[in-house]
């Protein structure tokens, strides 16, 4: 039997706060040290269960098999968000309502290699030896094929030889982060390599004597490098764009905007630097809009990708549609058609993804950096907005922004200002 005076769990308490602090000083990971801390405090936590604080120190008797059992541990195992187990001898005792969840309401009494059901933690749950540290094992394709999870085993109680507190923290956030960090690194490398391979080629070429003398090769290789070059920069500059945009994600803008004098201007644009595909471009804007609460740079740059984009894929003689009307809950519904080839189902989800592209060649040769739409989506998230894309194969694309009106300021709140 165990016997804990107020004085002794007390004084566990802040020897058990002291080593983690002093684990977190010498570089220990946070997860490494996690779930002694759990087992700590939650024993200790259900030995103090009764004891005020004004109370004479008096003796509290746990014994340690019947502590699976007590009802301050079943709320601990509830308390915890992400699946949480306590496994003896090989099999689960108690688990928390997110590991039902995750593994089935059946698993408490069941082999925890069975519920589980992976290779790594099964190798792990077999062995019912002593736990010199806690254990981390890395899990790919529990629950679906997809989710990367983290199972943390740290020893609980007395009969730590046999008895695993097992936390299972789900990583598939933070390895797609990741991939998508790894994936965009590579994209904007190999999308700047390419067009800096080929200025360094001509210049290696105009470099030759010989060649530089030809007066018709030298202007046609300037005039393509000249290409390339700006190539580059407006990679560059949506590149800065973007960052920019997400470092402001989580500051909504505060400005007043009048949507309908934007969108004629930015047509107006459109209409007198693209020729004879600008004056396609029509317009129709319901008249008495509310403004809408807004940042006027980049809603700016919102039109501009929309309407470009129709441009460039638009089958050309045919119009493009610029719509402006009043969607539900008074936001403002912008829309952008265009008849053109439209797009598969397959490409729809993946089409706001950084240099995603439906045909790479044909996007590069029309001056594309496959960062348009993803700055679009970035700049509706920041607008706390919504953004839909529909599009018929053969038929033209739809693209629908919708943004919330201008907060209407109070007159109490405008004397207070």
């Amino acid at each position: 039997m165990n016997r804990l005076t107020t004085s002794q769990i007390t004084a566990s308490l802040a020897m058990l706060l002291l080593s983690t602090g002093a684990a977190l000083m010498t570089g220990a990971s946070p997860q490494s040290i996690l779930l002694p801390i759990l087992a700590g405090v939650a024993v200790l936590l259900i030995c103090a269960r009764g004891q005020g604080r004004d109370e004479p120190a008096r003796t509290v008797m746990i014994d340690p098999p019947e502590l699976a059992d007590h009802p301050d541990f079943r709320d601990f195992l509830e308390a915890i968000a992400d699946p949480l187990m306590l496994v003896d001898k090989g099999r689960i005792l108690r688990a928390n309502r997110a590991a039902q969840r995750l593994l089935g309401a059946h698993i408490e009494g069941e082999d925890a290699r069975i519920a589980i059901r992976h290779p790594a933690a099964a190798e792990r749950l077999a062995h019912a030896g002593p736990m010199a540290e806690p254990a981390v094992v890395e899990l790919v394709g529990l629950g679906t094929r997809d989710q990367r999870w983290q199972m943390q085993l740290a020893p609980f109680g007395e009969g730590a030889q046999v008895r695993r507190l097992v936390h299972l923290v789900d990583r598939s956030g933070a390895y797609a982060a990741e991939r998508m960090r790894v994936d965009f690194v590579a994209n904007a490398s190999h999308e700047l390599r390419t067009p800096l391979a080929g200025i360094l080629g001509f210049i290696e070429t105009l470099a030759d004597p010989e060649l530089g003398k030809d007066d018709e090769t030298r202007q046609r290789f300037l005039k393509i490098m000249d290409g390339e070059a700006r190539r580059m920069q407006r990679l560059i500059d949506d590149l800065i764009s973007l960052s920019r945009i997400e470092a402001e994600k989580y500051r909504a803008p505060d400005s007043t905007v009048n949507l309908s004098e934007l969108v004629a201007e930015v047509v107006g644009v459109f209409r007198s630097s693209h020729g004879d595909r600008g004056r396609e471009v029509e317009m129709d804007i319901a008249p008495a809009l509310p403004g809408v609460q807004g940042d006027r740079a980049q809603l700016s740059q919102l039109l501009h990708n929309l309407i470009g984009n129709s441009i460039k894929y638009g089958r050309p003689g045919t119009p493009i549609h610029v719509i402006l009307n009043e969607g539900p809950g008074s936001m403002a519904r912008l829309t952008v058609t265009d008849e053109g080839e439209g797009i598969g189902p397959d490409h729809l989800p993946r089409l706001t993804e950084r240099f995603y592209r439906v045909d790479s060649g044909r996007s590069r040769a029309m001056g594309g950096t496959g960062l348009g739409l993803a700055i679009v989506k970035h700049i509706v998230e920041r607008h706390r907005g919504r953004f839909d894309i529909a599009s018929t194969l053969g038929k033209g694309t739809s693209i629908t922004v919708l943004l919330p009106p201008a907060q209407v300021e109070s007159p109490s709140a405008k004397a207070i200002s």
